[in-house]
């Protein structure tokens, strides 16, 4: 079988890759059978030369091969019909904008395998980036505080080699007695705990958080049971909620009274309710004034983020009395870092973490008999039509809705 590491298309650039030269060295010497092509390209964060110098072929026609791996949505124009193909496809939440993309990917008869439908049989998601979307989040945060309240200037992500350099810029600086909230419990957390206890700020419980003040920066970790309650006055259950949030109301004004910065870590549900809204902010004891929302859920459970912002430009400032954009350090605005695409900040280690778990769990499926599901759970796509577990697409791709 023929694997093709395919050139990355999709504007603005992504120097990202599935595999790092090294990780598809030790692919090969693990799957002796499987043929692995890198298809050129002048923007990925590995140039061609190191992936040739390990004896791998460097082409500009990929055609040939079985299977195609990228990161980002592949270019309508240079899909290759009856291929496998793995990338971020951003169609599986009934995006608007990429519902041409699966149109012509069922009229190819492309083989579709989203990043993000590559699953365990509970449904958690295997691969991903969300560790180095935390961490360059919760980075930018600081980055921002820095540079509005004139304490500290942190270089942008980008121009940094690697993660290690990312942490020697934060060795550097001292944070006022700030308190932090950070939200969620998966990778992207998990990725701004990371700098968080890097920066060996204190962590504290949440009953702690609530009622005390402290002569040190602090954060507090919550849960989405943490931050939500029944309507009803019962105890709360998060498995209960993830099945159906509407039993359930918000309780993050108490974390909002008490939150200078607020890092939106969290996986947002359909259905669950708003962590704040725009009321909640106008209130005169709302005191958060800083949100790194690592989430970037649209005019939705944060209401400060108005929009996603950029890499180059990733601050903007929500005032909350006009809810309105202003500039990042207007007085009395919340300031916001809203990229919604972080991790093309570190590509190096983000792809070379990548290429760790694409191994661990994708590769092997094609050469054990898909034993463990993965690869059967993940095809939205066979034969022209959506797959069964996919079927709740077809009035997206019909444009019913």
């Amino acid at each position: 079988m023929k694997f093709a590491i395919i050139k990355e298309r999709k504007n603005p650039p992504d120097r990202r890759v599935v595999f790092s030269p090294e990780k598809l060295a030790e692919a090969r010497a693990q799957f002796p059978d499987a043929e692995f092509i890198v298809e050129s390209s002048d923007i990925r964060v590995f140039p061609d030369a190191s992936y040739a110098a390990l004896g791998f072929k460097v082409t500009d026609d990929v055609s040939d091969c079985d299977v195609m791996i990228g990161v980002k949505e592949v270019p309508i124009e240079y899909l290759v019909p009856n291929k496998k193909y793995f990338y971020f496809s951003h169609t599986i939440k009934k995006q608007p904008y990429n519902r041409k993309l699966l149109q012509v990917m069922l009229d190819k008869n492309i083989e579709m395998l989203d990043h993000e439908t590559i699953v365990n049989e509970k449904g958690f998601r295997l691969i991903g980036f969300g560790r180095y979307a935390g961490l360059v989040g919760a980075y930018n945060g600081f980055r921002a505080l820095g540079l509005r309240d004139d304490l500290f200037n942190l270089p942008k992500v980008e121009t940094l080699a690697d993660l290690d350099a990312v942490k020697a810029e934060l060795d550097k600086i001292k944070l006022p007695n700030i308190k932090i909230l950070l939200s969620g419990t998966g990778k992207v957390a998990k990725g701004a705990k990371e700098i968080l206890d890097h920066l060996q700020i204190k962590e504290v419980s949440d009953a702690l958080y609530l009622t005390s003040k402290f002569t040190e920066p602090v954060y507090c970790l919550v849960d989405v049971m943490e931050y939500s309650k029944r309507i009803d006055g019962k105890v709360g259950d998060k498995w209960e909620f993830y099945k159906d949030p509407t039993g359930y109301e918000s309780n993050f004004m108490s974390y909002a009274k008490e939150t200078d910065y607020f890092i939106a870590g969290h996986f947002y549900g359909t259905g669950a309710p708003y962590l704040f809204t725009r009321d909640d902010a106008k209130h005169s004891d709302f005191n958060i004034n800083l949100v790194s929302d690592i989430s970037c859920d649209v005019d939705g459970p944060v209401a400060s983020t108005l929009r996603a912002s950029t890499i180059a430009d990733p601050f903007y400032g929500y005032d909350p009395q006009t809810e309105t954009e202003v500039t990042y350090d207007a007085k009395g605005a919340i300031t916001v870092m809203a990229v919604d695409n972080l991790p093309c900040e570190l590509p190096k280690d983000a792809s070379e973490g990548f290429g760790d778990t694409f191994l661990k769990h994708v590769i092997p499926a094609f050469f054990n008999d898909d034993k463990d599901g993965v690869l059967s759970r993940a095809k939205m796509s066979e034969n022209g039509k959506l797959t069964e577990r996919f079927s709740y697409l077809q009035n997206y791709v019909d444009g019913e809705e």
